[in-house]
């Protein structure tokens, strides 16, 4: 078992992806973030099937800091909407969940 996380997000393109990444591992919420180029997002909303274009982005940190770094994506993201979703890592390589630890903040 490992507290690590992971929380992945949608965001209308790249640099807005990459502005959330850059301030989200400044911010010591996140250890890494990662942006995932070139998704098309074919979703509902308001009733109507919509599509477009989009950037992902994936940020690798401890559980303890999801609400606040959910929060501030949430106060940074475009979208009325934003996707955050979080997904428990059950084990990984042990330097690379012991980098991370160390790389965010102290619980």
């Amino acid at each position: 078992m490992t507290d690590a996380i992971l929380v992945w997000g949608t965001a209308p393109n790249e640099e807005t992806a990459a502005a959330l990444c850059r301030t989200l591992v400044e911010e010591h919420l996140a250890a890494c973030g990662s942006v995932v180029p070139g998704l098309r997002s074919l979703y509902r909303w308001e009733g109507a099937v919509q599509e477009d274009r989009e950037a992902g982005f994936l940020f690798k940190t401890r559980a303890h800091l999801f609400e606040p770094l959910r929060a501030r994506i949430l106060s940074l993201h475009p979208y009325q909407v934003p996707e955050v979703l979080r997904v428990d890592v059950a084990d990984g390589h042990g330097p690379y969940l012991q980098w991370l630890a160390a790389s965010v903040r102290a619980p």
